[in-house]
């Protein structure tokens, strides 16, 4: 079970508007724990955020609780809305693809990512560590 899925919920976002990434499709897999929710949004649904909710502390993305909602994820990726629209669905929720987040977690290189590229490697490896999108 990924945590804070009722603040997400509270949220009312516009199904096909946005996409859990960070972190969030690792949780969802039971691999780790998610000590928050990273969203990415389409522009115009964070136009109408950005009038609800703060900036988080790096103003990079608006904080609600423990959410964190952007309108892009540069410079790792140029087009936030293939993020959403390639996402995969898993209990209901759209997750950002996990080579995307791969792909994310290599660049970023800190000593948290290093440790999400070796726990995704192992599970990956494992027969039944790596479940299939679920509708």
């Amino acid at each position: 079970m990924i945590p804070f899925l009722d603040e997400l919920r509270a949220l009312d976002l516009p199904p096909g508007s946005f996409a859990i990434f960070g972190s969030g499709p690792l949780a969802v897999r039971g691999w780790r724990v998610a000590k928050d929710l990273d969203i990415i949004v389409r522009k115009p649904v964070w136009d109408e955020l950005a009038k609800r909710f703060p900036m988080n502390g790096k103003g990079t993305g608006l904080a609600v609780g423990h959410i964190e909602l952007f309108a892009e994820w540069k410079p790792w990726f140029d087009d936030a809305d293939m993020l959403i629209d390639t996402a995969e669905t898993i209990e209901g929720l759209p997750f950002v693809r996990l080579e995307h987040v791969i792909t994310w977690k290599k660049a970023m290189g800190r000593e948290k990512d290093l440790k999400d590229l070796a726990l995704i490697e192992r599970m990956v490896q494992k027969p039944d560590g790596f479940p299939p999108a679920r509708e």
